[in-house]
């Protein structure tokens, strides 16, 4: 399911088209867990699973030539093992898969003015909850069935009957084992996918920060929260990034200045906003975005001109310390007054050394105590200020500095951005990609991962993914509604996977089973993005899966 290295797209002849391809006939249906992999196409699927996983599957089913338009639907019987013990209906979904617009890599970052100088196809990448969706005739629907298995579940072999709207039976089996993962919450794993409140705003026609608008939110970070992440996006500024997203990017701290010059801040926004992202699960750290934003000024109420107004704030400029320095102070002793200073880092995004000595010796000035995330470049002239380091994929840090901050508790992770042609979470990228994101994490020594954007949505997201800048897709993970997609869902797949390999370890270390140590530790030294410059994601990452599940 998904993890094929080669998209459907709409320019290239249809494999499955019945007079080139004899596999799949008028109406025929079948499982499949690799798109263009014959071998792999069978009526009957077998998946393995841990106690606590998310684990897929995907139908694919061709229209009839002779009608104009095909209704399909599609349902699975609870999975029940041999001993007549089930998994519920309630831990299974299926989803239709639809395709987006996207381009290519080419030129990496940059504005794209002229879209028509890029290849454009169509791929499939959204999951959307359709229960009978219309295709055309000689035409394919596809469909993922997800499956929740639940922590207290009895171990062995499920099966389930896979019945489709043309009188089609497909058999499913699932293969339970003992091991248990831990709930997402529990995760070692530092997912930090940067959310954007106002884009969901905007695709709902729902007034900034109005109940509608936060009730609209909630399923977006609960499926946020549901795959382990551990940090709240907030901007202590107008636009933190410069106005790089199709929606804007609003201050949550409001600032104002007093007619006697004096300043002062409203921080209820930021509040309300912080304790609601709590409520949905996602409760580790609040990275506050930035001291140094990517435009160096301060949108500000003046009392004197009843009016928004901003002042430029240039680094290592009396201006800047002038107008941050009493900030900090108010903000710092509110989030003491809240309880939330602890797990509050001030953040910075690919910001120069030069600047954040700065930044860090002003913030450090006013509490010690302040804790600092970078996004950027690795400066070990900083390192040891820093508590939330996120370097590029590119970066290889000494195992030395990684064993030090885990035994202090500093995350360290890596990020993938438009620099990257690979592995990356574009809507063109192999999907197997985001799976050995979580699989290098783990053989290099980071924590996890971070990506700017889970939510920064196009004009149009659910039909053209490309934007006006960098490839299709960099600006967001997931579509309206909110629906999953297929790279999402591989990003899931390779957090557990890192996790698997992380309660592996303990365990052989704990019972000294040397022997599966080294054999993990050779698994995970063929992890180099350099590889995949020569061998497919799906080729890198499945024959470590099947060594993994081999060795359990």
């Amino acid at each position: 399911f998904f993890s094929s290295d080669i998209r459907l797209v709409e320019s290239v002849p249809d494999p499955w088209d019945s007079t080139s391809n004899p596999i799949l006939k008028n109406g025929q249906v079948i499982l499949a867990s690799s798109l263009f992999a014959e071998k792999l196409l069978k009526p009957t699927y077998r998946l393995n699973a841990w106690k606590g996983e998310r684990v897929h599957v995907q139908v694919v089913m061709k229209s009839e030539v002779a009608k104009e338009k095909n209704e399909f639907s599609l349902e699975i019987s609870p999975l029940v093992n041999e001993n007549g013990d089930e998994i519920a209906a309630s831990n299974i979904s299926v989803k239709q898969i639809t395709s987006v617009l996207t381009d290519e890599y080419r030129s990496g970052c940059g504005y794209r003015p002229d879209s028509s100088a890029f290849y454009v196809s169509a791929v499939t990448d959204p999951l959307i909850l359709v229960r009978y969706p219309i295709v055309t005739a000689d035409s394919l629907a596809y469909f993922g069935i997800s499956i929740q298995v639940p922590r207290d579940a009895q171990p062995g072999i499920y099966q389930a009957a896979v019945n489709t709207s043309n009188s089609v039976k497909l058999d499913l089996e699932l293969s339970v084992t003992t091991r248990i993962l831990p709930p997402p919450s529990e995760w070692s794993f530092d997912l930090d996918l940067w959310q954007h409140p106002a884009a969901i705003a905007r695709v709902h026609n729902l007034p900034l920060w109005s109940t509608s608008h936060y009730e609209k939110m909630r399923p977006y970070y609960e499926q946020l929260a549901a795959a382990g992440q551990k940090n709240i996006t907030t901007s202590i500024v107008h636009e933190p990034w410069g106005h790089q997203t199709f929606d804007d990017f609003p201050s949550l701290v409001r600032w104002i200045k007093k007619t006697d010059g004096s300043w002062s801040y409203d921080f209820s926004r930021f509040d309300e906003y912080v304790a609601f992202v709590m409520s949905c699960g996602i409760n580790k750290r609040i990275n506050c975005y930035s001291m140094i934003p990517w435009k160096m000024m301060v949108r500000y109420f003046d009392e004197s001109t009843q009016r928004d107004t901003s002042i430029a704030t240039e680094i290592n400029t009396p201006a800047y310390v002038e107008t941050w320095k009493p900030m900090l102070e108010a903000f710092t002793n509110h989030l003491k007054q809240k309880d939330w200073f602890n797990i509050t880092s001030i953040a910075m995004d690919e910001r120069p050394m030069p600047a954040m000595k700065t930044a860090i010796a002003l913030l450090k000035s006013i509490d010690p105590s302040w804790k600092i995330a970078l996004a950027g470049d690795y400066h070990p002239e900083i390192e040891n200020e820093i508590f939330d380091y996120c370097v590029a994929s590119r970066w290889s840090l000494d195992s030395t500095i990684l064993h030090h901050r885990k035994d202090e508790k500093r995350p360290t992770t890596f990020y993938t951005c438009c620099t990257e042609a690979f592995p990356n979470g574009f809507t063109f990228s192999p999907p197997a990609e985001h799976v050995v994101l979580g699989c290098f994490a783990q053989a290099k020594g980071f924590t996890g991962y971070l990506r700017w954007a889970y939510n920064s949505w196009t004009r149009d997201p659910l039909h053209d993914s490309r934007y006006t800048a960098w490839p299709a897709g960099d600006t967001y993970q997931v579509y309206p509604g909110p629906s999953s997609s297929i790279r999402f869902e591989k990003l899931v797949e390779g957090i557990q996977d890192f996790e698997k390999i992380r309660i592996l370890r303990e365990e052989w270390s704990t019972t000294n089973q040397q022997d599966k140590l080294i054999q993990l530790k050779q698994l995970l030294d063929k992890i180099e993005i350099a590889q995949l410059e020569k061998q497919s994601a799906q080729s890198l990452i499945g024959e470590s899966k099947m060594r993994l599940l081999e060795l359990q």
